[in-house]
């Protein structure tokens, strides 16, 4: 298959388990965190090599997470830039996986390359959305691949913050992007909300917790933090990391557990909900209500850091 039908045809997460493989047999299952610009360097000079990565670096990028672009006139290949002011390793980790993905995927697409940017996505247009979701995903697979996170946190299990801390550590990610590759697989009812000043950003929840219709519709909305939750009061409740027991009728109509922690380099309260095990989940098509997963998942990339 030439360069150009391959890139074409292979999706994200093939490109992402097909490097998931390579790594196992060379490193051994156990190769996390994944560095993210000797892998990309390596493969891509062995698979692309009239077309390579060539750079991989941090750069001054105001109002820019990262970009790929091609080389100068007269040389070959690409180059990956990440804006050096970013703070969390994690974050930097994730957007060199993301401008990972743009090369192999759609590069030939975008021979110009391509700035990401922290617009808020609701004024992407449609093309720039699509390819933003597809290096997003394609970042999560190889960064956190389900097989190995299913070995560090059951799915049936209710976590805690240290457990996706440990995670977060692992993977070399931040904890928002730990926490939303465990909602995508978790069996637990629980959802993430993200708030700023008394009200929800945006949220994301567990399949589980879509089928009680437990999410909440943020795109045009101003939703406020219930008064009595933590994220109404995150720094005048102790222990919140840890997590509070509420009554029914605060979050949501039954009890829950409400665990928050705020970030200051982001300005931002991270809250994770979790409810009960239930047997009695309302027969809920998840497309019908939340916005889908990788839309949100640009956001959070996008605007509070991966």
């Amino acid at each position: 298959m030439g360069q150009e039908r391959l890139i074409e045809v292979r999706k994200p997460t093939r490109w992402a388990v097909d490097i998931s493989a390579i790594l196992n047999t060379v490193h051994g299952p156990n190769h996390f965190p994944i560095s993210v610009a000797e892998v990309a360097l390596d493969l891509s000079k062995h698979w692309f090599p009239d077309d390579p990565l060539s750079l991989v670096k941090g750069d001054n990028l105001p109002g820019f997470d990262g970009a790929l672009f091609r080389a100068p006139s007269g040389k070959k290949g690409w180059g990956i830039f990440y804006n050096n002011a970013i703070p969390s390793k994690g974050r930097i980790n994730f957007t060199l996986a993301h401008e990972f993905g743009h090369y192999l995927i759609h590069r030939l697409a975008f021979p110009n390359g391509v700035r990401c940017s922290q617009h808020d996505f609701v004024g992407w247009n449609s093309e720039y959305k699509h390819i933003e979701n597809e290096a997003n995903t394609f970042a999560a697979y190889l960064l956190m691949p389900f097989d190995d996170y299913r070995r560090q946190i059951n799915a049936s299990v209710v976590v805690t913050f240290d457990m996706l801390s440990e995670c977060a550590e692992r993977y070399e990610v931040s904890l928002v992007a730990a926490t939303l590759r465990w909602l995508a697989y978790t069996e637990q009812r629980a959802v993430l909300v993200v708030s700023r000043d008394g009200f929800i950003l945006w949220a994301r929840s567990s399949k589980s917790a879509l089928k009680s219709r437990y999410y909440f519709k943020t795109s045009g909305r101003a939703i406020p933090v219930p008064d009595l939750s933590i994220a109404a009061h995150p720094d005048s409740v102790a222990d919140a990391r840890l997590g509070l027991n509420h009554p029914a009728g605060i979050w949501f109509p039954e009890p829950c557990q409400e665990m928050s922690i705020v970030s200051e380099n982001y300005d931002f309260t991270l809250s994770l909900i979790q409810l009960p095990s239930s047997s009695g989940y309302h027969s809920f098509d998840a497309d019908d209500g939340e916005e889908d997963f990788e839309t949100l998942a640009d956001k959070i990339e996008r605007i509070h850091g991966l």
